[in-house]
């Protein structure tokens, strides 16, 4: 090889590592059978450099050298809208970063196989080129109608799609400009061609309430309809409880009994019972049987499994199960008689579960309250909601006492409780966003939460140690290097923390957020915080739950809206009735791995869903209050700018672009400081902003900063 070209030296290696025959080598190896003689060797280790470089050889981890392909790992592409992006790895904590030249053609949620690069620099993502397309992940997408004189297309809702779908005016379904659609892809185009596609469905056109939303839905696949199968077996399902089905059940109907929700709830699944004696406070949480109604392998049970969680968009909500069940028999509705698997709590002054009992049982409702009436009761003694429930006054009083000793124990053990306003959107007829506003936890959100903590937490130890096949609410250990990077930003923002790199005790973190609590701060550092921890999941183990700082936890209290608790409850009546063989058991071990991913998986889905729905409605929210005045406080920072947030939870950015200095982005404080003058921005700073654009299709508001006597003062109502 020796007197050869460099270029030809590595064509000459490629198609000997192209053959049949080849079997990866060691550099040695190679050497002699290529005929390189000692001396020349390094010539040969900077070809095979070069070509690892390239993406075209690999190496294995004993040292040898073959086609890139032979070790190439096969993962999901993730697109950025802006031409690179990431390929998720199984076993790999970080993504491997693809540039744009090097996606080959690549699109969202393809899986590839790639070469990674060597030579990525320390504490980056590690880079990779993408070598083929072993399958399309976008069989179907949803998008935008355009028609001009000679051709259709379809502009993806999907901002990480970055290519428009060219529709033949025969395949078009009659579709015009601003219908919703669901198109499917015939061909996925090329360097020089667009992908093609037909019009599979139209949603409706852009204008229409709440197509906007239906579009959401479908783009991320969510399940709308229930199948003829399913709907079959629920009109087959009574909806009133029958005698016989109250049989051998502990009756618990005279109880004073309550359910306490949001006002516009409709699938109650929770109940509550609290009374007191001597020292101990006797809690009932009573949740709905619903797998009396929902058997194993059952057209309900499948569908259930398939959608995984009830999905909660602003104008509607998607449910796991049908409303005849969700809204009706399961629902445990006020003066009706219903089925409930119920934990019976003996609690001490302390907070202690002395003693338990897990039951199947027969409830009826007394009263159906709401937080803002509970919170009124507790709050003002002397109101008229306290003289209407006047009788279950004490039984209020006695929860919020409880609940209070409940939550003590759990942040002295060190619990980390996250206070973040949930958004509160209402929209007007047409399904505009008329107002947002932050919906915050009061005291009666706090009761119905600490009460089904401690019932999760029950369950769950009390199946870890009979050592039932079992379903649990993991939440792992962070990891340490996000860790570390927190408590240098925490560093930035003028507090510390206790702890090693290798492990911080929840505790720790917890007492940062009392630190912090009412302060300018508290939202920004909460989220840099939550966002350096690890996503909480369903697993068989019982990992424990960092957060709650709890060592067993499930999920037992939502059954109507979420599989796992129905799962488990399917798991807890088998093992009182003496029914968890060893055949069951067996069958549970098999089953369970997969109800976990599945599970997780689709709340993900749903959170994604949700947020997106949010994000849109403030998009559109905010295309109507262009140009106000508006104070919020700084987010977060990146080297293209800064976010906002308003006091109403609606957030945008203020690209550098806007701003009159060159400034450059601190990465280790986040913030961005004006090479020559001008004000500099950090996070948790309060500014005060302007609206100036908004775009529905991206989900993205654009902020300027307020100048006095700027252009945007001219008119303040009537741009748009």
């Amino acid at each position: 090889m020796e007197n050869r070209s460099f270029e030809e030296r590595k064509k000459i290696l490629l198609d000997f590592m192209g053959e049949d025959a080849y079997r990866p080598m060691r550099l040695k190896d190679l050497a002699v059978f290529l005929g390189v003689p000692r001396e020349s060797r390094e010539e040969l280790k900077a070809v095979l450099d070069a070509l690892m470089a390239e993406g075209k050889v690999g190496i294995s981890s004993k040292g040898r050298y073959g086609k890139a392909e032979m070790f190439a790992p096969i993962g999901v592409f993730h697109g950025s809208g802006r031409g690179y992006g990431f390929v998720t790895l199984e076993g790999r904590e970080k993504d491997i970063f693809i540039p744009k030249e090097a996606t080959n053609g690549a699109l969202d949620r393809d899986l590839v196989q790639i070469a990674i690069l060597p030579g990525s620099e320390a504490g980056r993502s590690e880079e990779g080129k993408v070598l083929s397309i072993k399958e399309r992940g976008t069989k179907e997408l949803i998008g935008t109608f355009r028609r001009n004189k000679q051709t259709c297309f379809v502009l993806p809702d999907n901002p990480k799609w970055e290519k428009d779908i060219f529709v033949p005016v025969e395949l078009s379904m009659g579709a015009v400009n601003g219908h919703k659609v669901c198109v499917s892809i015939l061909n996925y185009g090329n360097e020089r061609k667009k992908p093609e596609g037909r019009v599979k469905e139209i949603l409706g056109h852009i204008n229409d309430p709440g197509t906007d939303i239906l579009s959401i839905a479908r783009a991320y696949e969510l399940p709308m309809e229930f199948s003829e199968d399913v709907m079959r077996q629920v009109q087959a399902i009574p909806e009133q409880v029958s005698p016989a089905e109250m049989e051998g059940r502990m009756d618990l109907r005279a109880w004073q009994t309550v359910t306490i929700d949001g006002e516009d709830a409709k699938d109650l699944d929770d109940a509550i019972t609290l009374t007191r004696e001597g020292g101990f406070f006797q809690l009932g949480v009573h949740i709905a049987d619903v797998t009396h109604y929902v058997p194993e392998g059952s057209p309900l049970d499948r569908e259930a499994l398939l959608r995984g969680t009830s999905v909660y968009l602003v104008d509607r909500v998607i449910p796991m199960l049908p409303h005849r069940l969700s809204n009706g028999i399961c629902s445990l509705n006020e003066g009706c008689d219903r089925l409930a698997l119920s934990c019976l709590m003996k609690i001490d002054g302390q907070g202690n579960v002395m003693d338990y009992e897990i039951a199947e049982t027969v409830i009826r409702v007394d009263r159906r309250m709401s937080y803002t009436a509970v919170r009124t009761i507790l709050e003002h003694p002397d109101s008229d909601e306290a003289k209407t429930y006047a009788a279950f006054v004490p039984m209020f009083q006695r929860m919020a006492e409880l609940s209070e000793i409940i939550r003590q124990k759990r942040y002295s053990r060190g619990a980390i409780d996250f206070d973040f306003p949930e958004a509160k959107i209402e929209l007007d007829q047409k399904g505009f966003p008329v107002e947002i506003r932050p919906y915050e936890r009061n005291v009666a959100t706090k009761i119905i939460e600490d009460f089904m903590l401690l019932a999760n937490e029950t369950i769950a130890e009390d199946a870890f140690w009979k050592q039932l096949p079992f379903v649990y609410r993991i939440h792992e250990r962070p990891d340490s290097e996000k860790m570390a990077q927190f408590a240098v930003f925490l560093h930035s923002m003028g507090y510390s923390i206790k702890g090693g790199r290798t492990e911080i005790h929840p505790k720790e973190l917890q007492k940062v957020l009392n630190q912090i609590e009412g302060t300018p701060k508290e939202a920004l550092i909460s989220r840099v915080m939550l966002r350096s921890m690890k996503k909480a999941r369903y697993g068989t183990e019982s990992l424990g739950h960092y957060g709650l700082a709890a060592n067993y936890y499930t999920h037992f209290t939502s059954p109507i809206r979420r599989y796992p608790d129905l799962q488990i409850h399917r798991i807890l009546k088998e093992t009182m009735h003496g029914m968890l063989t060893e055949k069951r058991a067996n069958h549970y071990e098999q089953i369970l791995q997969d109800v976990c991913a599945q599970s997780s998986s689709t709340e993900r889905r749903a959170e994604e869903a949700e947020r997106e729905t949010e994000k849109l409605k403030k998009v559109q929210y905010m295309s109507r209050h262009k140009f106000q005045r508006l104070e919020g406080i700084i987010s977060g920072v990146t080297r293209n700018g800064f976010f906002v947030e308003l006091p109403n939870t609606v957030e945008g950015m203020v690209s550098v672009r806007t701003l009159d200095d060159f400034y450059t982005f601190q990465e280790e404080t986040y913030t961005l400081v004006p090479r020559n003058f001008g004000p500099v921005y950090h996070l948790g700073d309060r500014v005060e902003v302007v609206a100036v654009a908004t775009n529905p299709i991206a989900r993205t508001i654009d902020f300027e900063i307020y100048e006095e006597g700027d252009w945007y003062e001219f008119d303040g109502e009537n741009w748009d």
